[in-house]
Formats: structure tokens, C-alpha cells, sequence
């Protein structure tokens, strides 16, 4: 491994975070690299890092500490090395396995499209993780302390795959003559020759490995239910085929440790009449089953069976009640689901655009995006990283509100293992929040607060961390 980067020696007091065998060691004084990011990001970074160091401080003394390398992308990359993203800030996170970042601008005229969507492509960074709870913000709903969840979104496939043909060129016309005359040859369907054409891929490694990742969190935090949401009723081969491919994840890896939501109902049918017969079952399953084709009814029947057959010895008599449930919804439902009945869900697992549209109307219910989390992770890589933009118009007024990047430092924390210096920021963030000294964004909406600079909302968050540390010591 290199001793510098970008021509930048790394600090010889810390030492690098490794990964075998599926399983990452931390040292005491890992080496984090850090992007600090453009436009308000400067601000940002600067009142997050201490916060940072200073809740490890008050955790663990003299025992622990981040030892903070800088790495560009970005403007600043591209002002001191003319690139974007340089060939040694890629090998950077590469080699220190474990980083964050400020907000990233998207270069305008060809090239990379975007930054954030290149660092996950280039270090395979599949799991796009965005936990959404309300920490006391102001909110356009009437109770946003209902919304507590994690989505989990697939990250390299979907539209950001970025498979696309721009109308009128010879390759997309080459495309649509191929679909037209080919593919869609005696269908009746037909793309118009004055079409931009994208390509919409959904796998079942991809799939798989997401949702496995979903699982196994909520398995970790005692999360009680899982929700794959897709577009399936519409789109069957990609976006239900992701819910099919799911199901069939979480029912062989986890088989002793989850049960699906039709299985409950079969299940708990048969708990309440042990008597019941395979017919009776699966008409209370399937509503409307004596008027389906005989063919359908011996699906569901069989369906039935296959279930009982299989997991009644373990899951039944109320066994299942105690499992984690999988189940899944159409995303149209969702996005009014989280806005009537948000408590009713826990983690999310969806493709990658459902799941942009979903974490941001997500995040708008408790405070919007300045105050959302967010993580990039793979399989031996995570990038933790501030969900909003870059917000030039705001950059070096010690203004912006720091949140995000707090709250996704909170996530890096939890995901290193130093879970108290977690809850330090986190309620750190918290009192300050209810305590109405807030940045421009929040006083804006709430009655009776105090307008801070970021630097002082900081500075706020660090007096609270150690006034609950000293009173948690008396």
C-alpha cells in the first residue's frame, strides 16, 4: 500500500482499517479519509469535525481516536490536480476502506456525470443506506415522530446504470430499428423513431445482495419487518421480478429466522382452526378464489400445502409471530403509506430509483434533506456522505446547516463500533434541536427559536454531549 496519495503523505500516527474473510478490523487510531466537498461543504466538514473528535474524546478518552486524511474530488480536485476525481483518491479509498464526504458538484459538460454516482460504481458500493427518523425538526406532517426507517437501496443497476441512447443519434436509431422490427415484431407495440431510449437492468445478483443486506440489519438492530418495494404490477421482469427474487433470498438464507407475509397468513389461519383444510386456508389467503380458473386454485393450493408442509413445525402456534416478516409493496402505495401510516414500516429494501424518490419524501417529513443521513456500502468499502447538494450561494457564510453530515458521521461510528460515540452526537443533535438553536433552514419554521451559525449550532451540540456525559457520570 502507498504512503501517499495525491502527493500527500499519510500520517504516520494512524493505522488502516483492513477486511478479510467478510469482516473489517478497526484499530484504535484508524486512518479515515475525508472529502470535505464543494460549495457549503467546507463549512460543513469544518463544524462536523469537531463534533467528530470530540464526542470520541469524551467516549473513550485517550484510548481512541480518528486519525483525518484529506482526499479531493471535486472542485477542489479539480483546481489543484485537474480532475474531477483523481486517480489517487480512488486508490485512497480503496486502500483505508472506510471514509465521508461532504456534498459533491456534478461536473456540467460532459464526462463524469456525477461524482457520487462514480464512487459507488467504481468501488462497487451496492447498499445505498438512508435511515429516516425525526430528531425534533420542523415538519409539514402532524406526526413525524411516527417515520423511524432505513431504506435500503440497490445501487449500481436501475436507470443509474446510466445504459442510455440520446434521440436522433445513429446508435439510438440502430436501437429502436433493432426493438421495432425484432424484439417487438408482432406485438402491436412500437417505440416512436423520435425517442431517447434507456435500458432499465435489474438482476438477481444484484437483487439478492441488497436484500440480503436489508436483512441482515434489521436482524442485527431487532427490526421486526422488512418491505421490498417495487413496481411490479406494471414492470413484471425487472422491478417484479426484484420482488420475486426477494422473496426467494429471504426464504432460503433465513429460513429459520423469517417468515413472509402471505406464510403469516396461511399460518395463523391454521393456528386459529387446526382443523382447517387446505381449501379453507387458501380461500381466506386469496379473497375470491372459488371464481378464479381451476388452474389458479391449485396454485394457491398447493401454495398452501408447500407452506404448511414446510415451516408449520417451526413457525407454527405462533411461532412466526417472533420472526422477522418479509413482505413487499407497490411503490405508489408506499410513498402514501409513509405519509398516513409511516410507523407501520421499518426497513426498506427497494431498487435504485424507487429508492431516490422514496429516502427524499422520506427525509422531507423530518426536516428535509439538510438533516438525512446517508452511506455508500459494498463489500469491503463504505463511504458515509451528506444526502443534500452543494448549495454554492451558501458557501464560506457559516450558515448551512451541518446535519446530515453529523448524522451519516453517526452512521460511520455505528459501523465502525464505536456505538457510544454515536449516541453522543445523536443526542447531542437532538437536545440542541429541542432546545430551538438551530441554523437559517429550521428557524425559519419554528416558533420561538434561535438563529445559529453553523459553526455555533456545533459548538451547541458539543456542550450538550458533555453536559450528558457528566450528568450519565454522577
Amino acid at each position: 500500500m502507498a504512503d501517499s496519495y495525491n502527493g500527500l503523505p499519510l500520517p504516520k500516527d494512524g493505522a488502516r482499517i483492513t477486511y478479510s474473510n467478510g469482516k473489517y478490523t478497526i484499530p484504535d487510531n484508524p486512518l479515515i479519509p475525508f472529502i470535505e466537498g464543494d460549495g457549503t461543504g467546507r463549512d460543513i466538514w469544518k463544524a462536523s469535525v469537531r463534533v467528530f473528535d470530540a464526542a470520541v474524546k469524551k467516549a473513550y478518552g485517550n484510548k481512541r481516536r480518528i486519525v483525518w486524511y484529506e482526499v479531493f474530488a471535486g472542485e477542489k480536485a479539480m483546481a489543484k490536480f485537474k480532475s474531477w476525481l483523481p486517480d489517487g483518491t480512488i486508490e485512497a479509498l480503496k486502500d483505508m476502506r472506510v471514509s465521508i464526504k461532504g456534498p459533491l458538484t456534478t461536473p456540467v459538460g460532459g464526462g463524469i456525470r456525477s461524482l457520487n454516482v462514480a464512487l459507488r460504481q467504481i468501488l462497487d458500493l451496492y447498499d445505498c443506506v438512508r435511515p429516516v427518523k425525526h430528531y425534533g425538526a420542523p415538519s409539514p406532517v402532524k406526526h413525524p415522530e411516527r417515520m423511524n426507517v432505513i431504506i435500503h437501496r440497490e445501487n449500481t443497476e436501475d436507470v443509474y446504470a446510466g445504459i442510455e441512447w440520446e434521440q436522433g443519434t445513429d446508435k439510438v436509431k440502430k436501437l429502436i430499428n433493432f426493438l421495432n422490427n425484432e424484439m417487438l415484431a408482432g406485438t402491436g407495440k412500437k417505440i416512436r423513431e423520435d425517442s431517447g431510449v434507456g435500458i432499465k437492468p435489474i438482476s438477481v445478483f444484484g437483487t439478492k445482495r441488497l436484500v440480503r443486506k436489508a436483512i441482515q440489519h434489521a436482524l442485527e438492530l431487532g427490526r421486526k419487518k422488512v418491505t421490498l418495494v417495487h413496481k411490479g404490477n406494471i414492470q413484471k421482469f425487472t422491478e417484479g421480478a426484484f420482488r420475486a427474487w426477494g422473496y426467494e433470498l429471504a426464504t432460503t438464507e433465513f429460513r429459520d429466522k423469517v417468515v413472509t407475509e402471505r406464510e403469516s397468513w396461511i399460518l395463523d389461519n391454521k393456528d386459529k382452526n387446526p382443523n382447517i383444510t387446505i381449501e379453507q386456508n387458501a380461500a381466506l389467503v386469496e379473497p375470491g378464489l372459488e371464481y378464479a380458473a381451476p388452474e389458479f386454485q391449485q396454485t394457491i393450493y398447493k401454495e398452501v400445502k408447500d407452506c404448511l408442509d414446510a415451516i408449520y413445525k417451526t413457525h407454527g402456534n405462533g411461532q412466526w409471530k417472533k420472526k422477522l416478516l418479509v413482505n413487499d409493496r407497490i411503490a405508489d402505495s408506499i410513498f402514501q403509506q409513509v405519509v398516513t401510516r409511516a410507523d407501520e414500516y421499518e426497513i426498506l429494501a427497494t431498487p435504485n430509483l424507487n429508492g431516490d424518490y422514496i429516502s427524499d419524501a422520506c427525509a422531507a417529513q423530518i426536516g428535509g434533506l439538510g438533516i438525512a443521513a446517508g452511506a455508500n456500502i459494498g463489500d469491503g468499502y463504505a463511504i458515509f456522505e451528506a444526502t443534500h447538494g452543494t448549495a454554492p450561494k451558501y458557501a464560506d457564510l457559516d450558515v448551512i446547516n451541518p446535519t446530515s453530515v453529523l448524522l451519516s458521521g453517526v452512521m460511520m461510528f455505528e459501523f465502525l463500533g464505536w456505538k457510544e460515540a454515536a449516541k453522543l452526537i445523536e443526542d447531542g443533535v437532538r437536545k440542541t434541536i429541542e432546545q430551538k438553536k438551530v441554523t437559517y433552514d429550521f428557524h425559519r419554521l419554528m416558533e420561538g427559536a434561535t438563529k445559529v451559525k453553523c459553526s455555533e449550532f456545533a459548538t451547541y451540540i458539543i456542550e450538550n454531549m458533555n453536559a450528558a456525559a457528566s450528568v450519565a457520570a454522577d
